[in-house]
C-alpha cells in the first residue's frame, strides 16, 4: 500500500537553524571584540596626543567590563517572567553604548573628532580619576547585592525578589548612581566636545525614559511593599527626612 506524503516523518529544520544563528552571533561577537581590542591598542599608542587622562578612561572602561561580565554571564541562563518596553530598551542601550563607549574609543584611537578638542586643567582630570574610585565600588556593590535579580534590561526574573538590603537599604537605584558618576567623569577624561559629552548625554536620556517604567513594573509586581520602600529611600542618594517630609 502506498503511504501518503503526510504520513512521512517531517524533518525538523529549526534546530540547525538555531545552531547556525548561535554560531553567527558568536562570530559577530568575536569580530567586534577584535575590532574593539584593535581600537584600544591604537588609543593606548596615541596617549600622548590624547593626554594621560585618556588612559584613565580606558582603564575605567576595562574595570567596568570586569565587574559586569561575571554577573551578565550568570544572568544569561535565568528564566525571565516579564520584560518591559523591549524595542525602547534596545534603542536606549544602543545609544548609551554608542555615546559612552564607541564614540570615545574611536576618537581616542583615530583622532576623528580632534576639531572639537578642549583642554582642561590637570586638577579637573584628577578629580575625574578620583571620582571613579567610589563609582566603581558602588557599581560592584550594587551588582553583588542584587545577585540573581540583576539584568541588563528592564525585566523580572522568575521568583524575583525585592532587594532592600546592602546599598539598596537607602538608595533604590545605586547602580544608576554609580553609572551617573562614571559618565560625569567622561568629559573630564575624554576632553572633546563630541566624544566627551556623548556618554552623559545618552545616559541622561536613557535614565529619564527608563526610570518611569522600571519603577512602575516594580510597583505592579510588589505592590505595597515597593510603595513603602519608595517612601523610605531616595532614587540616587539617601533620602533626607524633615519631619513628615522626605527629600
Amino acid at each position: 500500500m502506498m503511504k501518503d506524503a503526510s504520513d512521512r516523518p517531517v524533518q525538523d529544520d529549526t534546530k540547525p537553524a538555531q545552531g547556525d544563528t548561535r554560531w553567527l552571533r558568536l562570530a559577530v561577537r568575536i569580530v567586534l571584540g577584535l575590532i574593539g581590542l584593535g581600537l584600544v591598542g591604537l588609543a593606548v599608542l596615541r596617549w600622548e596626543a590624547n593626554g594621560w587622562h585618556s588612559l584613565v578612561w580606558l582603564t575605567g572602561m576595562a574595570v567596568m567590563a570586569i565587574i559586569r561580565i561575571p554577573y551578565a554571564s550568570r544572568a544569561a541562563g535565568k528564566p525571565v517572567a516579564e520584560r518591559r518596553a523591549v524595542i525602547t530598551e534596545r534603542i536606549l542601550l544602543a545609544s548609551v553604548m554608542l555615546g559612552g563607549t564607541v564614540l570615545p574609543l574611536v576618537h581616542l584611537a583615530t583622532g576623528v573628532f580632534d576639531f572639537a578638542n578642549y583642554a582642561s586643567p590637570d586638577w579637573a582630570a584628577m578629580v575625574g580619576a578620583c571620582l571613579l574610585i567610589p563609582a566603581f565600588w558602588l557599581f560592584w556593590r550594587s551588582h553583588a547585592d542584587l545577585g540573581g535579580n540583576w539584568s541588563v534590561t528592564t525585566e523580572l526574573r522568575e521568583q524575583h525578589e525585592l532587594v532592600t538590603a546592602g546599598v539598596y537599604s537607602r538608595i533604590r537605584h545605586p547602580m544608576y548612581a554609580a553609572i551617573w558618576l562614571i559618565f560625569l567623569t567622561q568629559p573630564l577624561l575624554v576632553q572633546n566636545w563630541v566624544a566627551g559629552l556623548a556618554g552623559p548625554t545618552s545616559f541622561a536620556a536613557m535614565y529619564a525614559i527608563r526610570i518611569r517604567y522600571e519603577e512602575a513594573m516594580m510597583c505592579a509586581q510588589f505592590g505595597g511593599a515597593y510603595e513603602d520602600y519608595v517612601r523610605r529611600t531616595g532614587r540616587l542618594w539617601p533620602s533626607i527626612r524633615f519631619g513628615a517630609r522626605t527629600f
